[in-house]
């Protein structure tokens, strides 16, 4: 079993998680409340490892800022100097931002751990594989696409050919069905599995 495959077993027992086990099962499943995808529960469990982290160095946070903390150091539409002085901010408090970020999980290893770790079984999870899978191929497109972009406006802003502020980079992929004629994000059009065709 490599690491990547066992890691979220490794951080629930790390980080004192025990309860997150049955939390992500439950919502995997929909059990008493609605069903969330492994891309929602992955940014759940690194949400948890963050307030983890925040509750051992005894930083003191006010309500919702914990969450507050992990869109600022994951979120797309966040510029770099947000995303520098959340990071300042936790490290001042004692935590190792650097390494927090490569203990978040990514979906593949919730999933691993809930099919293989916790032999939980959902019925169309073929599908729900498949439409995460495409999910992900589209997702590093975009964020190839965004970093290609900033390192040019970067690269022409150092050689003053381009004069810009702070700024951040917005890459949006829409779909507009021609028959119903409803535009979605690509994003909204796999959540909600088709369009108003349906």
């Amino acid at each position: 079993m490599g690491s990547e495959q066992s890691k979220v077993a490794q951080l629930i027992d790390a980080y004192g998680l025990e309860s997150m086990g049955t939390d992500l099962e439950q919502a995997w499943l929909g059990e008493n409340q609605e069903r969330q995808s492994l891309r929602d529960l992955a940014d759940r469990f690194n949400r948890a490892l963050l307030v983890a982290a925040i509750r051992d160095a005894g930083m003191d946070v006010i309500d919702g800022e914990p969450a507050n903390f992990y869109r600022l150091l994951t979120a797309e539409d966040v510029s770099a100097g947000k995303r520098i002085e959340a990071r300042n901010r936790l490290e001042r408090a004692g935590i190792d931002v650097g390494k927090l970020e490569q203990e978040f999980v990514t979906y593949q290893a919730i999933r691993y751990y809930l099919t293989e770790i916790r032999g939980v079984r959902y019925e169309s999870e073929p599908d729900t594989e498949q439409v995460e899978r495409e999910r992900g191929t589209i997702d590093r497109l975009r964020s190839r696409v965004e970093t290609v972009v900033r390192d040019t406006v970067d690269r022409l802003d150092s050689g003053d050919k381009l004069t810009v502020g702070e700024y951040r980079v917005f890459v949006s992929i829409d779909i507009r069905c021609q028959d119903c004629g409803t535009r979605y994000s690509i994003s909204d059009l796999l959540n909600r599995g088709g369009c108003n065709c349906q």
